[in-house]
């Protein structure tokens, strides 16, 4: 991941009327909260949240929120709540600019 605009190229953005759909891949009970990338297709997100009674979705949510510059009611789990793999909605935001503002969040594992 050495670029990050090209390795968000991987990244399958759907569009809806006002807003951009994508998988991600979290990660709970990490040492660090970071967006690390791309890999089949999903973001890989690190949480320092355990994943029980919502807590590691509402860390999502609000990192993600945090690095798209979105309140967090614009960020949303629409699939996958209960599984490691998710579909989030992120609404005022087309694909170009889902992708740019996450090229600029990356943080590659140690």
């Amino acid at each position: 991941m050495s670029d990050a605009p090209d390795a968000l190229a991987e990244l399958a953005v759907g569009v809806e009327a006002g807003a951009v759909t994508f998988a991600v891949r979290a990660q709970p009970r990490s040492s660090r909260e970071a967006i690390e990338g791309v890999r089949e297709g999903a973001l890989r997100v690190a949480l320092t949240a355990p994943p029980v009674e919502g807590e590691a979705n509402a860390a999502l949510v609000a990192l993600l929120a945090k690095a798209l510059g979105l309140p967090k009611r614009e960020v949303v789990v629409v699939a996958g709540a209960a599984n490691r793999s998710k579909r989030v909605r992120a609404a005022g935001l087309t694909a170009a600019e889902l992708r740019a503002r996450l090229a600029a969040a990356i943080k590659p594992p140690k």
